[in-house]
């Protein structure tokens, strides 16, 4: 393969205390809590729009924070950012005993806490939110290089319509990419996902334009535990199982593209079959894609133990796939042995495989958000950071750390 030197020189265009990497859910809730405790952050987004998957993606089910039976487990900016997702309307499910701060006695009457919000207007409220509290926010921004001294991250090289440009990092970096793609930068270990991900094509569509059908179609699935797979599972797959890694230009362009053809595919099939008015009104702008690759940390959580306590425990989260379990996720799984002043959350978090599919969803992605902006607005050493300090914080901010 043909290759250049690249040897360029660039301005440092910007400076913050916190850079928080990705802005999705989790980094959503990484740039509140840091700002709320006192840091200069700025929040580098790749797209236009703020929500990751959740908005650009149209995955717009804000999965329980509860235990499946309406029991709450995860608080703190996880509920702040549901009851955002649906300050304009909910699409569908937010039950009424979750409404006008009814006790938990009410609210677990109601089963799961979940909700359906439209992907639009949650991802305005989320902008307006952290504008409002000082988070600046660049849009159209790869983060593409990470400059190092001595096992911390100093600046990172951008690349956006202006060009490429550094950032100085005056505390922390938070790597919210969804991908690892800071701790790949900067030398940090990271794995990729074994299996990969299947295709998905969600879209919305009015099927009438007359009476304002509208609908989202959840065409393919995110892939499952093999116990849990079925027969409509299987019949519903768009590829006969073919996965993506997602962690190529070629192959996420490929992806879209696949997807874009299973989506006029099913639109030219609804319309032959009785609903010749039916147009799409919104497709995902980012590959539907679920997980890609994670830090491997000091701690690589897995599944197999729910209910403990972990004397390091930054929230809990639930099991989404079923009812029941819920799992404490320890502060050593959300930074690594290499880099002191990076830390992860979302879908980069230490995980193995089976405990990725648990903690890639929305809510799990804001509650670990919320430690590491918290955690990232206290230090320049995540080792190092006593825990009890950070917990007391977490705490004080209504998340709950302990069963």
């Amino acid at each position: 393969m043909e290759k250049i030197t690249e040897n360029i020189t660039v301005d440092v265009k910007a400076e913050c205390d916190v850079c928080v990497c990705g802005g999705g859910v989790a980094g959503i809730a990484a740039a509140l809590a840091a700002r709320r405790a006192g840091a200069d952050v700025l929040l580098l987004e790749k797209s236009y729009i703020l929500g990751g998957l959740a908005t650009a993606g149209i995955v717009t089910i804000y999965l329980p924070l509860c235990d499946g039976f309406g029991n709450q487990v995860s608080f703190g900016i996880a509920e702040e950012l549901l009851k955002l997702s649906v300050k304009y309307g909910a699409e569908v499910g937010l039950p009424e005993e979750w409404k006008n701060e009814n006790p938990a006695s009410v609210r677990a009457k109601a089963g799961r806490y979940q909700v359906r919000f439209n992907p639009h207007l949650f991802a305005i409220a989320a902008e307006q939110l952290l504008l409002s509290e000082g988070v600046r926010i660049l849009y159209g921004t790869y983060a593409c290089k990470t400059v190092s001294e001595e096992g911390r991250i100093t600046h990172i090289i951008t690349e956006n319509k202006s060009g490429r440009n550094a950032v100085k990092i005056k505390k922390s970096v938070i790597d919210t990419t969804g991908d690892a793609d800071i701790c790949r930068l900067a030398g940090e270990k990271t794995r990729s996902h074994e299996k990969g991900n299947l295709l998905a094509a969600w879209y919305y569509y009015i099927s009438d334009i007359s009476n304002g059908d509208y609908k989202l179609n959840m065409l393919g699935f995110a892939d499952i535990p093999d116990e849990q797979k079925t027969k409509e599972f299987f019949d519903n797959q768009l590829e006969n199982g073919k996965r993506y890694s997602g962690l190529s230009g070629e192959e996420l362009s490929l992806m879209i593209q696949n997807s874009h053809e299973k989506i006029l595919s099913d639109i030219q099939k609804k319309r032959a079959s009785g609903k010749p008015g039916l147009f799409p009104v919104t497709i995902p702008t980012t590959p539907q894609i679920r997980m890609t690759a994670c830090l491997v940390g000091n701690t690589v959580l897995d599944c197999s133990a729910p209910f403990v306590n972990f004397d390091d425990s930054i929230g809990i989260v639930s099991d989404w796939r079923k009812k029941g379990p819920c799992y404490c996720i320890p502060f050593s799984c959300l930074y690594g042995k290499s880099v002191r002043n990076l830390i992860t959350a979302g879908r980069c978090i230490s995980v193995t495989d089976d405990m990725w599919d648990i903690t890639r969803v929305i809510p799990d992605c804001a509650v670990t958000g919320q430690a590491a902006g918290q955690a990232a607005a206290m230090t320049s050493d995540f080792s190092s950071l006593d825990v009890r300090e950070l917990q007391a914080a977490l705490k004080e901010n209504g998340v709950k750390l302990f069963f």
